[in-house]
């Protein structure tokens, strides 16, 4: 039932992620206005709010919190696709009335509501994957290896089939269908998840066994009982220092001591999430999300400009697909041969070898990398002291013949390529994109390809390890920081693809990632040492 459960919310997200991301491009005329303050937005605000909601797990009963999580996600996006439906029908007399300033009130509706159902798909995350697969397993780390794998691989088929599925629908139909398609889904799943949920919490009840403090002796898979005596005083001390707020600032309103203790629950929790034992492997995890090389849209964007078709690119995304699940079905077998901890070096290793074959794409036969690109500012002054001047200039930094693809801009202005979370949607593909050479975009895809098997094996250790060693209690806002840290190292590399968004530029952009993904790996082979040293934990194996 969990399993199930899983794979309808799942289904649900990707569809709604790769769905949203076409509606926004299609309502703002094909342009990624839309869509870039869309992405801001959820990542800003899982960035702000993380702490905020792990907390809200962590403080209330297991079955509210999924109830509540899902309620909010489902409803969401359902009042979301009618909006969407609504403005889709009537888009020409909407943008009649208040002089277009209900369009406006349209689209930040759909943004806004497609945000908090991402924070709600945050809080089901951390809830069922992070806590209630920890109970369900009676802490035995066998046993959740295999769920943790299992929901993986379901992850990962769902990533490819789900924006499939609404594709096929919005393609063959229309995007009003597709917004039906959508409502009706979620109408489903929250039915059959809510029931399957509320199944597995009176099967299992040690799911209604919830510790408000760590001092119960089950503070975590493998934490030392005198660890824990530190983390009650500070689960303790938001309560006294916002009583103490309230006994002396008498004159202040309510919504301002609110506010006070809400930033102090984030305070609180991202000291929380510094002083865990593993802290320096969720760091390296989140430094892992600072790439270029994934099938995103701008690596799946890059390589379209030095002629790699669409087709060819769907059969690429099924291979990586296949390659992830190969990192599911290692991470159990080496965990089980070599214990968890040595499983993360292996599978660190086996991915930065793998990414070496993405640095070489970036010197080998048919790489477009240009270094005379990144003098961007240095005609500066001279380009504004004359009119003529400052033309050539604008000329040297805006223009790009098209001489086999290998100057073919990677954002053009309008609609040959429309960007998405999850791919590139094509129409009048140019013709002459053909590269000198293959040599560089087959090594950069054969790296990013093999380099999944050793990245989805460490992205289950760090997750496992997480599960093991935070306290029962605070579980949720540790997570809650971690998806925070997440989203904001995922920020840094779109910051990245903003500044040098060429494809010229693309080879720096992988140096830069590899350089970010060895500093991760770093910082977990520092945690790996200090692990090692330390007693071995007194559960089952």
């Amino acid at each position: 039932m969990i399993y199930v459960s899983g794979a309808l919310s799942m289904w649900g997200d990707r569809m709604w992620h790769f769905a949203i991301s076409v509606f926004l491009i299609e309502l703002y005329g094909r342009n990624l206005l839309l869509t870039a303050i869309f992405g801001l937005v959820v990542a800003g605000s899982v960035l702000l709010l993380g702490a905020l909601i792990g907390d809200w797990v962590d403080r209330n009963p297991r079955n509210k919190v999924a109830h509540a999580s899902l309620l909010v996600q489902n409803i969401s996006v359902t009042v979301c696709s009618i909006v969407l439906m609504l403005v889709f029908l009537y888009k020409q007399w909407i943008e009649s009335i208040w002089d277009g300033w209900l369009t406006v009130v349209c689209y930040t509706v759909v943004i806004v509501l497609a945000d908090v159902a991402n924070l709600a798909s945050t809080a089901l995350t951390i809830a069922i994957q992070r806590d209630w697969i920890v109970v369900i397993t009676g802490y035995n780390r066998g046993h959740l290896a295999g769920m943790n794998a299992t929901m993986r691989r379901i992850d990962q088929v769902t990533n490819i089939l789900a924006p499939l599925a609404v594709g096929q629908v919005m393609t063959l139909a229309s995007n009003v269908i597709g917004c039906g398609f959508i409502l009706g889904w979620n109408l489903v799943s929250l039915i059959v998840e809510f029931i399957f949920l509320s199944r597995v919490y009176r099967i299992v009840p040690a799911l209604s066994v919830k510790p408000p403090a760590p001092e119960d002796g089950q503070a975590s898979l493998e934490r030392p009982a005198e660890r824990t005596e530190g983390l009650v005083e500070r689960r303790g001390s938001q309560g006294q220092l916002v009583e103490l707020v309230k006994s002396r600032i008498v004159d202040l309103p309510t919504c301002f001591i609110q506010l006070y203790s809400e930033a102090y629950t984030c305070k609180d929790g991202w000291r929380a999430y510094y002083r865990q034992d593993v802290f320096l492997a969720g760091m390296g995890l989140a430094f892992l999300y600072t790439t270029v090389l994934g099938f995103d849209c701008i690596t799946t964007g890059y390589a379209y400009t030095q002629g790699i078709s669409g087709s060819l690119l769907s059969l690429l995304m099924g291979v990586s697909a296949i390659t992830g699940l190969m990192g599911t079905i290692m991470f159990t077998k080496l965990r089980k041969a070599y214990g968890l901890v040595n499983t993360g070096i292996i599978s660190s290793c086996l991915h930065l070898c793998c990414l070496l074959l993405c640095v070489c794409s970036v010197f080998a036969p048919g790489s477009p990398m240009d270094l005379r690109l990144l003098r961007p500012f240095l005609d500066a002054n001279s380009t504004l002291s004359a009119a003529g001047g400052m033309v050539e200039g604008q000329r040297q930094k805006h223009t790009y013949p098209m001489r086999g693809g290998i100057n073919q801009p990677l954002l053009p202005d309008r609609s040959s390529i429309h960007w998405t979370n999850n791919t590139v949607l094509f129409e009048n593909m140019p013709s002459g994109m053909e590269p000198d050479s293959y040599i560089s975009i087959i090594l950069l895809f054969l790296g990013v390809i093999t380099a999944r098997i050793g990245l989805w094996s460490f992205d289950l250790t760090v997750t496992q390890l997480l599960q093991e060693n935070i306290c029962e209690s605070e579980r949720g806002v540790v997570n809650g920081v971690q998806s925070s840290m997440n989203y904001l190292m995922d920020l840094l590399h779109f910051i990245m693809v903003i500044s040098a968004p060429q494809p010229q530029h693309f080879g720096i952009l992988v140096i830069i990632s590899v350089l970010f993904i060895t500093t991760g790996h770093t910082m977990y082979f520092l945690y790996a040492r200090k692990a090692k040293r330390k007693p071995a934990g007194c559960l089952d194996t």
